[in-house]
This record gives C-alpha cells, structure tokens and sequence, in this order.
C-alpha cells in the first residue's frame, strides 16, 4: 500500500488537439512522498504506457519500491487514462488521446518537476510512456526542466508503427488493446457524444485499422503511417542530448524488438541496456519471483544504489 497519496490535477497548457473546445488541458497523477522528509533522494515522475494509468500493477509495483528506496514518486496519468477513483478521466479534456500530444506532457513534467524543490527529478517512462520520456529528453536541450537530471525509458515505443504490427500479429495482445481502446472511446463518446463515432471505430479488427480510421477521420494525418512516423524515434534525434539518458529493454520483447535499438549511434550521454530476458515492461526474476526493474531503474539513476527485498 503506498503511502501519503495525493491526487493533484495539473494545468497542462494549451489544447493543441482539433477537438479541443477552447479549453486548456488537464491531466492528473498521484503523487507519494517519503515520510522522513530530510532523507528524500528526489522525485521520480512514472510514465505509464498505453492503455495503462497510474494504478497499472506494474506502476504501482515500481512505485512502492522506489518509495522505499527514498524517492518521492508521481504517478502521471497521460489524457485520457486513469484509474477513474476520484475523477473520471475522459471528462477532463474534449479531445481524445493521441501519440503525438508531447506538449501537454512536457508541460505537467514542468509542473511536476517544481515539487522536486531543491532535490533532483528523474523521468521514468515505460513503453509507449518510454517513447514521451525520451522526446523529453531530446528537447531538453532547448526546453530544460526543472532539476532534471537523468531520463529513464523501459521498452520505449521507439517504432511505434512496427509495434503495432507486432501487436496486431499477438491475438491476445490485439483482443486486450482493441477492447480496452474501444471501451475507452465509448466512454468518451457518452460524454462527447458530436466528438467521434465509437461504434464505426468497432468495425475495423486491427489495431492498425483502427488507428488509420481514426487519423484519417478526425486529424490532418492522411494515414496511420505518417501519424506513426510523426513520433518515431529516430538515432540522429540523440546528437544534441543534453541530459544522461537510460535505455532499458529485452531480446524476448514481443512488442518493442530489439532490433530497433541497433540503428542508434554512440553518444556519451545515451546508454542502452539490452537484457537476454525482461519480455514487455517484465523482468521478474524467478525463482523466487523478483521484480528487477526497481533495481535496474536505481542503479540507472545511483549505480551504487540498489532496492532492499
């Protein structure tokens, strides 16, 4: 159980979206703070993948051991997700989520990061939240945050396009994510309900499809592939990093192949942590079951720190 659990909703800037309303953004998270305030190591913003919130398994599994390692930890909850306790996350924002919306995320980073105070912000990022935290780290260098000091990504989402594919080719992975997007887009069609068409969006099988339908129905993107394209990591984006930048992934990835990581160049503050196993967003270790991504993250942000178990 975490302790000393607030519920903030942050002002994340101006609504870039086409459905946005004239309304600014707001997105919320949870923030956990250490009780002996004087042996706080800093704060640690998660970034939940797709689909996920702040109250993920794995999110809340991390949360509690870098909590006990002495770190503040703020759960944020990107547009459109969340666990739905003490708000409804759909009604927060008129526009639905999108891939590319790195503004209003940099700008909650930014709001996030003041909490840190005198103490030093890391970013953590899993997944498709992996892929926001290492855009974070590619435009620190022109928009710096608050006392940033190391960027973290767990199998980032650096291709989101030929995830995908790998997604849609997982029947189980595909029956998940397709149930759980659509669930969430009739839950914002019941609250908006002139927004978009749910019930269309439900005729296409894929995760592909769905996202082409959508693209082309509702942005100024022609396809799927070039909405994809338009947040894809790309090696050459890492020439002008400005913060030490972790990444850390699997061979046994089903969704994030490691293949996506051998095009990057050397640079002397990126470092790349490629694991024989870890599948998505895992790394238990077994027998006995331990959850080594605490340890990974720590030794990433303190290379002489480790997790107690």
């Amino acid at each position: 159980m975490l302790t000393n659990e607030q519920m903030l909703v942050l002002d994340a800037g101006e609504d870039r979206t086409a459905q946005n309303g004239g309304r600014t953004v707001q997105l919320h998270g949870y923030l956990n703070m250490v009780c002996d305030r004087e042996s706080c190591r800093g704060l640690i913003l998660l970034l939940h993948g797709w689909e996920g919130s702040s109250h993920a398994v794995y999110n809340l599994s991390m949360a509690n051991l870098l909590l006990n390692a002495g770190y503040d930890i703020f759960r944020l909850n990107l547009r459109d997700h969340g666990p739905g306790i003490a708000v409804n996350p759909y009604a927060l924002n008129r526009g639905f989520f999108l891939g590319t919306l790195i503004d209003e995320v940099a700008v909650a980073a930014e709001r996030v990061s003041a909490l840190a105070g005198a103490k030093d912000f890391h970013i953590v990022g899993l997944s498709l939240g992996g892929n926001f935290a290492l855009r974070l780290a590619i435009r620190n260098g022109e928009q710096p945050i608050h006392r940033l000091r190391r960027v973290i990504a767990v199998n980032p989402a650096i291709n989101p396009l030929r995830a995908t594919r790998r997604l849609d080719k997982h029947p189980v992975y595909r029956r998940y994510f397709r149930n759980s997007w659509l669930n969430s887009m009739y839950a914002k069609q019941q609250l908006f309900p002139d927004l978009i068409d749910a019930h269309k969006l439900s005729e296409h099988a894929t995760i592909y499809q769905m996202t082409d339908w959508i693209v082309r129905t509702y942005t100024s993107f022609k396809s799927a592939d070039e909405y994809f394209s338009s947040y894809r990591i790309h090696g050459h984006m890492f020439r002008d990093l400005t913060i030490p930048t972790t990444l850390i992934t699997a061979r046994d990835d089903d969704i994030i192949p490691v293949v996506d990581f051998y095009a990057f160049a050397p640079h002397p503050l990126l470092d790349i942590e490629i694991h024989r196993y870890g599948g998505h967003v895992g790394f238990i270790d077994a027998p006995p079951l331990h959850h080594a991504l605490p340890d990974l993250i720590l030794k990433a942000i303190e290379p002489c720190h480790s997790v107690s178990t």
